[in-house]
């Protein structure tokens, strides 16, 4: 089987606009990812991170660029488009990631208020299950 590259969708929720907040948050959802997709930060082909126009306390990439092995993965900051009544304080990302994993295979993880965004995915099994 030959290697792809795959997208890895996730979100979360900040709890508040400071960089303590988005950096737990922006954590955690990077901690989940990595472990339910066993891959390395040499396997990351880019990270494409959202944000909320409520949320400008720190970058998340800035937060993801100081994990262990990520100081050379490509990470880019957006700021989401506005819709009236979205989720308030979300961060969203898409990390693209060479493997041979099949789709199919492939986690996504949607964290905290962002469940909401996903009901269709299980979200109920967290690093601690």
């Amino acid at each position: 089987m030959e290697w792809k590259v795959r997208g890895i969708r996730g979100a979360t929720t900040a709890s508040n606009n400071t960089p303590g907040a988005i950096t737990d948050a922006v954590n955690e959802l990077l901690e989940e990812i990595e472990t339910h997709n066993q891959f390395q930060p040499d396997d990351i082909v880019c990270v494409f991170f959202t944000t909320t126009a409520d949320l400008d306390a720190i970058f998340p990439a800035a937060v993801a660029r100081k994990r262990p092995g990520w100081n050379y993965v490509p990470l880019i900051d957006l700021q989401q488009m506005h819709v009236r009544g979205s989720l308030q304080r979300c961060i969203r990302l898409l990390i693209q990631i060479n493997t041979y994993s099949s789709q199919s295979q492939i986690v996504h993880r949607y964290l905290r208020d962002a469940q909401a965004l996903r009901p269709d995915l299980d979200t109920s099994f967290t690093l601690n299950n």
